[in-house]
């Protein structure tokens, strides 16, 4: 059963479609470590809190997860990839949980293409980190930490 203090409940990571293609999809990109590599890289990060890492290519899913997270998490790094451009249901999701979601990105989705410029998600989550490749995960996390942390001094 969870904790009810919500630094001791686990930080969510969310992956959307076609990360579990990473380390061979598009290197260039996104870079030579596995999705297996980023899960390690985020336990390793948060081991306070443990971490619940997920990946799905379907957009619902996303979806439950993320309710499952308000409900039993402390905060939530989601990656919806593809969907981050295309989805009001994942705006809609992130608006509708009360913890802090921060928008994670391997690239820098402003220096590609233009529909790439676009998010749904931003608008909806506590920050944005992209660019920095895997990195981009373990300060996402840190942002959590640090958004649960100032939530405890007020």
């Amino acid at each position: 059963m969870a904790s009810s203090n919500p630094i001791l409940k686990p930080i969510y990571v969310l992956n959307g479609p076609n990360l579990n293609l990473l380390g061979t999809r598009e290197p260039e990109i996104y870079g030579s470590r596995t999705l297996a590599d980023i899960e390690r890289m985020c336990a390793d990060r948060a081991k306070e809190q443990g971490v619940v890492f997920r990946q799905t290519n379907r957009e619902g899913e996303l979806v439950d997860w993320l309710q499952e997270a308000g409900r039993e998490g402390c905060g939530v790094v989601l990656n919806a990839a593809a969907y981050t451009h295309t989805s009001v249901a994942l705006h809609d999701a992130i608006k509708a949980i009360s913890i802090p979601v921060v928008e994670c990105h391997l690239s820098n989705p402003h220096r590609r293409e233009p529909f790439r410029h676009r998010s749904y998600v931003s608008s909806a989550a506590l920050g944005v980190v992209a660019g920095f490749g895997a990195q981009s995960y373990a300060l996402a996390i840190d942002a959590i930490l640090n958004a649960l942390k100032s939530e405890e001094m007020q």
